[in-house]
């Protein structure tokens, strides 16, 4: 089914009305900030080009988002006025911030809003109705969200996967429409599942086997090559009957891991040298080693030189990539040149190059690298992975209804 997009919104007009926007506002915060500070407003800019087009064309923008995990009450630590005070210096003007999602405050806030004004709810998730599985509890918040819209906009990528009242169950209730972020992914998404340009290589990282095994199954009989590194590695690793040190290990996945490699019939490319550490620190003693002796005691906590040119080797030639998840600890200076490195070479490919969300989103905008040198940054790393795996998104549905 077809899914109606927010150019349809604008061309039927919005001057007067009020626009519910969903947004992922979920953005890392500084750790220890005091003030909270920002640490990555990627997801902020993302949002933007739909609620200025809104705004621009005399709507009366509500936009609400989640941040965090919080229990279903408010919570301090995951209040969304700093995010607030970012959105409107990046808007030009202030904007109204509730202080609650439906309450009182937010009332107030929707009614007070002029044509082109815009607002933003409190964190969703400090109402238990957003996160229900009850269906009842669940629909009676996406009640009361529905109530401050006259047409709805998903551009909330990041939380499809979700079957969430802001979600799921508010598009239900108000004629709604996907933002251009929503459909740009959906359109490229669908170009991996379908028939993408060979060679299609596949890149992931992380820490765990477990987070990516769903992802692994889908994808390895549609690829021509997955590179893994990251934390998970060392998994496969030791299916290989490799000693991995005190690196992180799965040991619940071997035999899976072992499994999938026997599978692979060859696709499945591991780092052939890693860097080793005697602890998880910015000052730690490194060194690098092959993959196959690594010390005892000692953490691998990044793919090696070797390991990254043997990557961008299987990558120079590809004319489709997906990257999910990073090399190393990036975070960490001695553990961030595997995943620069291999970001760098997936800049170079001629192709459809797609970096899928969260943690690797995160380390392009970290370690400086342009971003126009990729062909999509996805801001859904759950939801890409879902959608790659082949799973019905609530989200999606809800907009194709």
């Amino acid at each position: 089914m077809t899914i109606k997009s927010l150019d349809t919104l604008l061309d039927e007009g919005v001057s007067g009305r009020r626009v519910l926007v969903r947004a992922d506002l979920n953005v890392p915060f500084v750790k220890g900030s005091d003030p909270a500070e920002i640490a990555d407003d990627g997801r902020i800019r993302a949002v933007l080009p739909t609620i200025v087009a809104l705004r621009d064309a005399g709507a009366k923008v509500v936009v609400m988002s989640h941040l965090g995990r919080p229990k279903g009450a408010p919570d301090p630590a995951y209040t969304l006025k700093p995010v607030a005070e970012r959105l409107g210096e990046l808007l030009g003007s202030p904007i109204s911030f509730a202080t609650d999602t439906v309450g009182e405050s937010a009332q107030a806030a929707v009614a007070g809003l002029a044509d082109g004004q815009v607002a933003l709810l409190e964190n969703l998730r400090f109402n238990a109705g957003e996160t229900s599985k009850d269906a009842g509890e669940r629909g009676a918040f996406a009640d009361q969200l529905a109530a401050f819209g006259d047409a709805y906009v998903d551009d909330a990528f990041g939380a499809v996967h979700r079957k969430h009242a802001s979600v799921y169950d508010v598009p239900a209730r108000l004629p709604h429409y996907a933002g251009g972020l929503v459909l740009r992914e959906v359109e490229v998404l669908r170009t991996l599942t379908g028939d993408p340009a060979r060679p299609y290589v596949v890149v992931l990282g992380g820490s765990k086997v477990s987070d990516k095994l769903a992802v692994i199954e889908a994808l390895l009989p549609k690829v021509d090559r997955l590179l893994i590194g990251g934390g998970m590695c060392f998994t496969f690793l030791k299916a290989q009957g490799h000693e991995v040190g005190a690196s992180l290990l799965q040991d619940e996945m071997v035999d899976t891991c072992r499994g999938l490699l026997e599978r692979a019939d060859g696709k499945i490319l591991l780092p052939s040298d890693v860097v080793v550490a005697d602890k998880f620190a910015a000052d730690a003693a490194t060194q690098t080693v092959s993959a196959t002796e690594i010390p005892a005691g000692r953490l691998g906590l990044d793919i090696g030189p070797a390991s990254v040119a043997e990557f961008a080797d299987a990558l120079s030639g590809a004319k489709t990539v997906f990257w999910n998840g990073p090399m190393g600890v990036f975070e960490l200076a001695p553990f961030a040149a595997g995943t620069r490195g291999v970001a760098e070479a997936i800049t170079k490919v001629d192709g459809l190059t797609v970096v899928g969300g969260g943690d690797s989103a995160a380390a392009v905008r970290a370690l400086g690298i342009d971003e126009s040198g990729f062909g999509h940054i996805s801001t859904g790393g759950g939801a890409s992975l879902e959608f790659l795996e082949g799973k019905d998104l609530p989200g999606i549905e809800a907009l194709e209804q």
